[in-house]
């Protein structure tokens, strides 16, 4: 096949869309070389010919190694609008997980712990693949995988596409993010690196924790974690915790409680934060000149953080009045377990490999919120001291293979592979204190448990309890015919099958009798929380008499969930290049996806159950024009169809829990899928080497977006979701890459460069809300949407105003860097206020401060990385304000970081 040829079919394939920007002369991983060879007729004597390195993408319909074969930037050449962070890219960031490291791209935010939103949208609207293929998640709250879970050490390039094409799956809105894993050796190596981390507010500092197990270091439990065997029986035979025996009811009453984990300890110095990883591979000869090869990599990190959460409730926003007031310590200890093993055979000019990927992630949490309550009585307030100790473990197993066959007149692409996610929250224990301040009470004084009785808008005692298992079947193939040098067609088929169960149980004690309530309630709540229930009995009298003992029950309408999502998809994809100047790709997909949620019925429900049906059909088309102006302008236009299904999360009624907003959710079975309309038009400038500037205008109309809003109670904050009518989404994007030789300045400087990684979003957008429209959800389903929604707000996570600077001196010969980055985004809403305020965020401005250089140690070569993260502090703020009045919700100190790292190559 001629190189002509070999340009037109990898131009029609989508792996063109993914041809990696020129890196800027930073070899920072073992593995990566100059693509030297394959330039080498090409560009020689060529004065203006770029070196570009080798970066590994994975994609459907494309080649899983991808190298430059042009004498100018490759990303140029791809047919759709995308980004790319290579390693060494990832390496400038110096950020620990991919979340971090894609926040630094253009249009790109990070909202919450490792949810990335693409121009405002919200991480329903964003697509997440590894390896080109789909993921499931294993947190409840997003059907997205969270990807502060993916350590950088795993990830050998990321790719954010901003553009639709049909090989593709359909959900596609803001953009696609595709995470490709490291790839098989050129040559043998090993790597073993380390490093040691802290901030101001936490390290060194006092803490809060509780014991239990001496595996919690490493993120795993010994056992004791285990579910309550009376719990366990009633799960195996269907029975609801409220209609179980009251022996059983009693015996769970004794298990829910172990001292070791409803316990809070004071820890008086927290320790300094630790990771370590082992990255290794190897490759063989196997015949003539075919080669396999093996990659491993595994790794362990340790975080703790500190957190003074301020979280407020308005009575009257109008006159500022605050009924509810907490402030509320927080101590995360997260533990971040990985592992790959990938196995890859090339076989001439095919290739074939085999990826295994194991992550976990767990958080053990300890809460002490103290505060008043005034929304029983605005005169008389009582106080309130809660604590809450929690353990939230992820994890993710992946095995998946890919194959691709270059033939000479064709290329076959196969894809599959299996994916499962659990998630258990274990013994998540609440134990709120109540002072009444009532005079004449006896103990009016004191700090008293609240069992069995609710006073004010407190919550009970209660014990939670949740499981989640999420599977995957994914499996797809393309086929490309290359019918001429300039003509190139595709055609797929993709399936996805995903299938969740989801447990939530909370359970709380109950006593016996009303009088119990005003007598021996009193006096137990002086206990620690681990002695308020001892078996089955929870007080005895001064004569060693049992005074009374507890029932226990779960106010949990549907403790147990299915869901499924099953797409079946075909598509056709067509890239035609006429000219040198002008090309176009343009394709359609036909998705048919069916989606459900319904509780278990066997657990109880009945008639109040809703359950979901959606069963939908699209023919999704796109098409995209790029023409080169002149040699150094090009410019692109796109228009798409795409859809959004709800997320699981999002139709299940369950309540969740989220440890890193401090609020709750609950699902809308009611919910229907957005649809939508993209259109983008880019102007690029290529100046040469890493100088190149871009400029970008986007617009999207979205019919029934799906918006959170906020559901109210004394003393708990609950988020919700509603269909939106429609809304409007429009903007532009502005990037600027600039690299200064500083040959010239000699000495230090003759081998260094100076370079400048700019860009700036402007996103502006509006939900259209009309007096007939309805937004329907449970127990209101002829609801208006001008209760939820106001016509003219912004869109959920949407800032008007996304910017990134990065101000680095890098060394063109070896690994010598010192960055600074700059990180910016405006004030963005985070819940839909409803009657209230809308709750609204600020991230404002963070700096930080990236520098590695590598160093000997005899003769064993070192990398050494030092880090300073948010050296200006800027804290995290999250509000409601009306009138000048302001009420924080999740608003709480942040403070600067540090990290020393080293890192050993064999």
């Amino acid at each position: 096949m001629s190189t002509g040829t070999r340009l037109a079919g990898l131009l029609l394939l989508t792996t063109s869309l993914t041809l990696p920007s020129a890196l800027y002369a930073q070899d920072a991983e073992q593995g990566e070389e100059l693509a030297q060879d394959a330039l080498t007729q090409e560009v020689e004597g060529d004065p203006s010919a770029e070196q570009l390195e080798e970066t590994d993408i994975s994609v459907p319909g494309g080649d899983i190694i991808v190298t430059g074969r042009r004498n100018r930037d490759p990303a140029r050449n791809s047919g759709q609008v995308l980004s790319i962070l290579s390693e060494a890219d990832i390496a400038r960031t110096g950020e620990g997980d991919i979340a971090g490291a894609l926040s630094r791209v253009s249009g790109l935010s990070l909202v919450g712990s490792g949810r990335v939103f693409v121009r405002g949208l919200g991480d329903r609207y964003s697509l997440a693949l590894l390896n080109g293929l789909p993921l499931p998640s294993p947190e409840p709250l997003s059907r997205v995988v969270p990807l502060d879970i993916f350590p950088t050490s795993v990830i050998s390039s990321s790719l954010v596409q901003k553009t639709y094409s049909a090989n593709f799956p359909g959900e596609f809105g803001g953009g696609v993010i595709n995470l490709t894993t490291k790839a098989i050796p050129t040559e043998d190596f090993l790597t073993i690196g380390g490093s040691f981390s802290g901030d101001t507010e936490t390290t060194f500092q006092n803490g809060l924790t509780y014991f239990g197990s001496r595996w919690d270091t490493f993120g795993f439990d010994n056992g004791s974690r285990d579910f309550p065997t009376a719990l366990q029986g009633l799960i195996a035979s269907g029975t609801r915790i409220n209609d179980a025996p009251v022996d059983v009811q009693r015996q769970l009453a004794g298990q829910i409680m172990p001292l070791n984990l409803v316990t809070l300890q004071k820890n008086d110095e927290l320790p300094a934060n630790f990771s370590a990883n082992i990255t290794g591979g190897a490759s063989f000869e196997v015949g003539d000149g075919n080669y396999l090869g093996l990659i491993a990599t595994a790794g362990i990190t340790n975080t703790w953080r500190n957190r003074n959460v301020t979280s407020q409730q308005f009575g009257d926003a109008e006159s500022g009045q605050i009924l509810f007031d907490s402030q509320n310590f927080i101590t995360d200890n997260k533990v971040l377990v990985n592992g790959l093993i990938g196995l890859g055979l090339d076989i001439g000019e095919h290739t074939i490999r085999w990826t295994n990927l194991y992550i976990r992630d767990t958080l053990k949490t300890a809460r002490l919120a103290t505060g008043t309550d005034s929304f029983t009585d605005v005169a008389r307030p009582f106080d309130f001291q809660t604590q809450q100790t929690g353990w939230f473990e992820r994890q993710l197993m992946d095995s998946q293979i890919v194959a691709e066959f270059d033939f000479d007149a064709f290329d076959l692409d196969l894809r599959g592979g299996y994916a499962r996610t659990d998630r258990e929250a274990p013994y998540n224990a609440i134990v709120p204190y109540i002072r009444t301040n009532i005079p004449g009470d006896p103990f009016g004084d004191r700090f008293v448990v609240d069992v069995g009785a609710q006073i004010g808008g407190t919550e009970r005692i209660q014990v939670g309890f949740e499981d989640l298992t999420e599977e995957l079947w994914f499996g797809g193939a393309d086929v490309t015919f290359d019918v001429t040098d300039s003509l190139s067609l595709t055609a797929g088929y993709a399936y996805s099958d995903t299938t969740r169960r989801s447990l939530s149980f909370i359970i709380r004690p109950l006593l016996g009798s009303s009088s119990e309530l005003n007598t021996a309630l009193r006096a137990l709540g002086l206990r620690l929380p681990g002695d308020i229930i001892n078996g089955a009995v929870l007080a005895t009298d001064a004569n060693g008499l049992t005074v009374f003992d507890v029932t226990v029950s779960d106010p949990t309408p549907f403790p147990v969930f299915d869901a499924a999502l099953t797409v079946h998809a075909g598509y056709g994809l067509a890239r035609f290049r006429p000219t040198d100047r002008l090309s176009f790709e343009a394709g359609v997909r036909y998705e048919d996806g069916l989606q459900v949620a319904a509780p278990d019925l066997t657990f109880g429900g009945g008639n109040l159950a809703n359950p979901t049906r959606i069963a939908n059909d699209y023919f999704l088309p796109s098409a995209t024009v790029t023409w080169e102006v002149i040699d150094d302008l090009q410019l692109r236009f796109a228009a798409s169809q795409t859809i959004a299904r709800p997320q699981f999360r999002e139709l299940v009624e369950q309540t969740y829990f989220d440890p890193e907003s401090n609020r709750r959710f609950r699902g809308n079975p009611f919910l229907q899928d957005s649809e939508l309309i993209n259109v983008e038009a880019r102007a690029e400038y290529y100046l040469g080497g890493p100088k190149k500037v871009s400029l970008a205008g986007f617009f999207k109309k979205i019919d029934n977006p799906i918006e959170n809003f906020l559901i109210t109670a004394p003393g708990i904050i609950e988020t919700s979701y509603a269909n939106a009518p429609s809304a409007e989404l429009y903007g532009a994007e502005l990037d600027l890459s600039y690299g200064i030789d500083l040959a010239d300045w000699g000495g230090f400087f003759e081998t260094k460069q100076f370079l400048v990684i700019a860009n700036y979003t402007y996103t502006q957008s509006n939900i259209a809300v009309g007096a007939d429209d309805l937004a329907p959800i449970p127990g209101a389903q002829g609801q208006l949407a001008s209760q939820l929604f106001d016509d003219g707000s912004p869109l959920v996570g949407q800032s008007d105003h996304v910017a990134n600077l990065s101000l680095g001196i890098e060394d063109l010969d070896k690994v010598q860097q010192f960055t600074v980055l700059l990180n910016y985004a405006s004030e963005r809403v985070t819940l839909r206020g409803g009657a209230l305020p809308d709750v609204v965020e600020d991230p404002g401005l963070t700096v930080d401060v990236v520098a590695r250089s590598e160093v000997k140690l005899g003769n064993l070569p070192l990398e050494l990385s030092l880090e300073a993260r948010n050296i200006f502090g800027r804290d995290n703020f999250e509000f409601q304000e009306i009138n000048g009045n302001r009420a924080e919700i999740n608003t709480f100190d942040v403070g600067t970081s540090f990290s020393i790292g080293l890192k050993a190559e064999f």
